[in-house]
């Protein structure tokens, strides 16, 4: 009898061990991040850590309608978030720390804030091997991989996030769904317009004293002209991301709208008063109409992929072609679209200042 007992014991803690060791292998796993690497997570992940993707703070608060779970981002992330929307609706991502992943990464202070995920730029494989060196979890998110589409990028991201988070996957498809329709609208509406009847576009994406640079045929600024059948008059340059460019390059170009970004303080009144340096826009073709317009900030700098894109794009097509786009009303486009897929609902004053963006959101990349 001892010896039968003994053995029930011993068949019982074995037992235990077994269900012990299934429990903790179901608290952890696999996702494929956008660099198409297998990265095992926790199933509960309540400490992130963002580097230098600089809009993702912004999407993944919207996404959990909360910015609790944020541990450290880069600055340009938290300029955003006190100039824009998302230090109002989240204030406790105002005190998230920025210092040790902005620039290169302070391993030992990242992991003593022991965040269980920290999302990198999926095409950074020298951060990916310095933080799993030092045994954290990096999981690679696409930034530019669909050839700079802000509407593509950011229904990818969403994915990513309802594979890690548990939160309704509804959101999900109402994202997909809402970019699509909005893309179809506009793009069925400028369709007719004839080549030679384009609007001719200058995306002034930084501007200084010392540079101005803008968007070449590879990089955001030719996506948003090209969904709004806009013609990128910068659409030439030759390399990749933003260009610099001149004065000289602006009168040959003469644009009939030009969109400042809020990556530089400028303003339309800089333009109008030619109030940087000794630039002189008085004689360019969207000056002389009154044609200059910032884009808009909402919960991030619009420029970027971000939950704010299918406004935006709303935005840049009316502000490019207000005939075809006169029935549109911004602010309830911007009120709807919040509420009815993030169930965030914003005041007539915060969306209004959506569309009236101050210099000081200016930063970043």
């Amino acid at each position: 009898m001892k010896r039968f007992v003994a053995i029930l014991v011993v068949l019982f803690m074995m037992t235990a061990v077994f269900a012990q060791s299934v429990s903790e292998k179901a608290e952890t796993y696999i996702i494929i991040d956008h660099a198409g690497i297998e990265v095992e997570v926790p199933k509960k992940i309540d400490r992130i850590a963002v580097y230098n993707i600089y809009p993702l703070p912004s999407a993944l608060s919207v996404f959990f309608n909360s910015a609790d779970k944020f541990v450290a981002f880069s600055k340009p992330s938290l300029t955003a978030a006190k100039t824009g929307l998302l230090g109002q609706l989240y204030p406790e991502i105002l005190n998230v720390p920025t210092d040790c992943v902005t620039g290169s990464i302070n391993v030992e202070e990242l992991v003593a804030l022991d965040p269980q995920v920290v999302f990198i730029n999926a095409q950074d494989k020298e951060s990916r091997q310095i933080l799993t060196q030092a045994g954290l979890t990096a999981v690679g998110v696409g930034v530019n991989q669909w050839k700079f589409n802000v509407l593509e990028t950011l229904n990818h991201w969403i994915e990513l996030f309802s594979s890690m988070f548990d939160v309704s996957e509804d959101i999900v498809s109402k994202v997909r769904d809402y970019s699509t329709s909005t893309l179809k609208m506009i793009q069925d509406r400028v369709s007719s317009i004839p080549e030679d009847q384009k609007a001719k576009v200058f995306v002034l994406w930084q501007y200084s004293e010392s540079a101005m640079m803008t968007s070449g045929s590879s990089f955001f600024g030719q996506w948003w002209c090209d969904s709004v059948g806009a013609i990128n008059v910068a659409n030439g340059l030759p390399k990749d991301y933003g260009q610099k460019c001149t004065m000289e390059d602006v009168y040959n170009w003469n644009p009939d709208v030009i969109i400042i970004t809020n990556f530089t303080k400028a303003q339309p009144k800089t333009l109008y008063t030619n109030g940087m340096g000794a630039d002189d826009w008085s004689e360019v073709k969207a000056v002389k109409d009154g044609r200059v317009y910032k884009a808009p900030m909402g919960i991030y700098r619009t420029y970027t992929p971000g939950s704010d894109a299918p406004i935006a794009l709303l935005w840049w097509a009316k502000a490019i072609y207000p005939a075809l786009f006169e029935d549109v009303n911004l602010e309830k486009e911007a009120k709807d679209y919040y509420k009815n897929v993030f169930g965030i609902d914003l005041t007539l004053e915060q969306i209004s200042s959506i569309f009236a963006p101050p210099s000081s959101t200016a930063g970043g990349i």
